[in-house]
């Protein structure tokens, strides 16, 4: 029996398997087509309680095989396998991640969303997963090469380019599609106003509203229109402002709702206009909105109140991971799901102990804490965003076609042209630069293994000679000691910082910034790139020479490479100010800065 008729037989009743499925015994087809509406409602009656409390859960597993047992998952959820984990919960939705051991290959998780998918169909409800995943672009990716990468959000606004921006999103989530991937917790729509924010930063497309705006436009018509998958603005309302980072403790964001109004809102408002189908909450705390101190993921005032009465956001909320610090130290895990759901939220992401949580719902609603009207319309919603991204009716993918469609070489062609354009020149005083085509001796030093290999290799294609020394980042005084003896053996240096000014939690010593002024007093030509936040160079403001990145893929190391060797000009402009080191009030470079030859 196909997957439609299994999901009609178990949900939908025979009479829509006739009006749907040509060729059926069943006859008699109603007069009127069937809308998506009329099937998502007559599935809804077909559910007990716990399906649709089910319905509200997205879940993971530890691994790459639906069928492999793991010790991990029967310690979180009492069962073995992802596929038992299915079985036992029927999710509305799943989510995957490259460090819970899900990914290994595009192929691999194609044939892993199907075998879900097989899994989900077995159940007695018969109903398709949404399959999601956090490719944000740039940074935050959880599905790497041979899948097409890009720049990511800052560098989007970089260019400026709302084209460029939406021209990438519909790759990823075709790409995403490819792999059985219905969803991408994507875009972020925060607007990052605060230099010091430790978890956001280049995730988002500026500090000015109105480009955050339009980049996220943009980036919903590209995932929504042209790839066909849910997009998912977060994290609302609003994540720009905060020294906090929310996996670890809860932040409070200060804005008066005049501010919020000005700064935070329009991104989502925006987002809403243009049609988002999702919209992520944050865990934070934001007393203009909801003076009580509760994170919003908990608070009806915003989800309720702000989200869906004055914004009028009428598709799927979904939490941020529940299983985050800032969401979990006020109340306990079973409370939290109760009071996420009260507040406003239609699924519950990565619940840390899903067999308390999901009985707490249960319960909540046969005590009428809960109504049983709320669940319904949450999980009509989970419903219809199942019809309209197709995955009810067609939840399998082909694995063999993914070569055809997963980093294809006009996607990744396309992908480096929109990525040449992002980087930016923000200091060029020593005139150092472009390099020349003559042979020269190149150290490349600094944070990231991959990444310092990856401009290595495209500076060697250059003709350079090159070394590559990676210090990480909080290199120790020997990695800085040798580092500067490379460099005084080179003819230039090249050091990638990487949030060399978080010295809270990245770099608790400064030692990114020692090593970039020990490279500096040697006397030789040292070129700083900020291949993260753009706000380094403010904490070793004697650099005479600086570029940004904004992202360290190998598609951004090639195109800085290009700029250094002047085979493109640099016309990345600076989507946010780069105030002074500890006065955040004065600039030090201003929004659309940006130097070129």
């Amino acid at each position: 029996m196909s997957a439609l008729r299994r999901f009609a037989v178990g949900s939908l009743g025979l009479a829509i398997i006739g009006a749907l499925v040509p060729g059926s015994a069943v006859s008699a087809p109603p007069p009127e087509p069937v809308t998506n509406l009329q099937l998502a409602t007559k599935a809804l009656q077909g559910m007990t309680l716990e399906d649709k409390i089910g319905q509200m859960f997205v879940l993971f597993a530890y691994g790459p095989d639906a069928s492999k047992p793991d010790a991990r998952n029967t310690a979180l959820y009492g069962v073995a396998t992802p596929a038992e984990v299915v079985a036992k919960y029927k999710p509305g939705g799943w989510i995957y991640f490259n460090a819970r051991d899900n990914v290994t290959s595009p192929t691999q998780l194609a044939t892993y969303s199907n075998q879900l998918q097989a899994a989900a169909l077995k159940t007695g409800l018969h109903l398709p997963l949404t399959i999601a995943t956090d490719q944000e672009q740039g940074v935050v990716v959880r599905i790497g090469p041979p899948a097409t990468q890009f720049g990511g959000n800052m560098a989007h606004g970089a260019t400026r380019d709302t084209k460029d921006a939406r021209t990438a999103a519909g790759i990823t989530g075709r790409e995403l599609k490819a792999m059985g991937i219905r969803q991408d917790y994507a875009p972020v729509a925060d607007v990052n106003v605060n230099a010091l924010n430790p978890v956001i930063g280049v995730r988002s497309f500026s500090s000015d509203p109105k480009l955050v705006s339009d980049m996220t436009v943009a980036q919903v018509r590209g995932y929504q229109e042209d790839a066909g998958i849910m997009a998912t603005a977060k994290h609302f309302p609003g994540h720009g402002d905060t020294v906090d980072d929310s996996h670890n403790a809860l932040p409070t964001i200060n804005h008066t709702r005049a501010q919020w109004d000005a700064i935070d809102a329009p991104s989502f408002k925006a987002a809403i206009k243009a049609g988002i189908d999702s919209i992520m909450t944050a865990h934070i705390v934001v007393p203009s909105l909801d003076p009580s101190g509760d994170p919003a993921t908990l608070s009806k005032p915003i989800l309720t109140g702000v989200l869906r009465g004055e914004l009028g956001f009428k598709g799927l909320v979904i939490t941020d991971a529940l299983e985050m610090a800032a969401v979990r130290a006020k109340y306990g895990d079973a409370e939290v799901a109760v009071r996420a759901i009260e507040a406003g939220a239609d699924q519950l992401l990565l619940p840390p102990a899903p067999d308390v949580q999901f009985k707490a719902v249960v319960d909540a609603v046969k005590s009428g804490r809960i109504s049983e009207r709320q669940v319904n319309e949450s999980v009509l919603r989970v419903l219809l965003m199942k019809l309209k991204n197709g995955v009810l009716f067609q939840p399998y993918v082909d694995p063999a076609k993914i070569s055809t469609k997963v980093g294809t070489p006009a996607s990744l062609a396309t992908a480096q042209k929109i990525v040449d354009k992002s980087v930016t020149l923000v200091k060029n005083d020593a005139k150092a630069l472009p390099l020349t085509k003559d042979p020269r001796k190149i150290l490349v030093t600094g944070w990231g293994v991959t990444t310092t290999q990856s401009l290595a290799n495209s500076l060697t294609k250059r003709g350079a000679t090159t070394t590559v020394a990676q210090t990480g980042a909080a290199p120790t005084d020997a990695a800085i000691a040798d580092a500067v003896s490379k460099a005084q053996a080179n003819d230039v240096t090249v050091v990638l910082t990487q949030k060399a000014w978080d010295t809270k939690v990245v770099d608790p010593g400064a030692k990114q910034q020692k090593l970039v002024k020990d490279l500096l007093a040697t006397g030789k030509t040292v070129i700083v790139v900020a291949v993260r936040d753009p706000y380094d160079i403010a904490y070793f403001t004697a650099a005479p020479t600086y570029l940004a990145t904004y992202g360290y893929a190998a598609v951004s190391m090639e195109s800085l490479a290009k700029v250094l060797y002047g085979e493109i000009a640099p016309t990345g402009k600076l989507p946010v100010d780069i105030p002074v080191a500890g006065d955040p009030a004065t600039p030090l470079y201003k929004f659309g800065h940006g130097l070129s030859w």
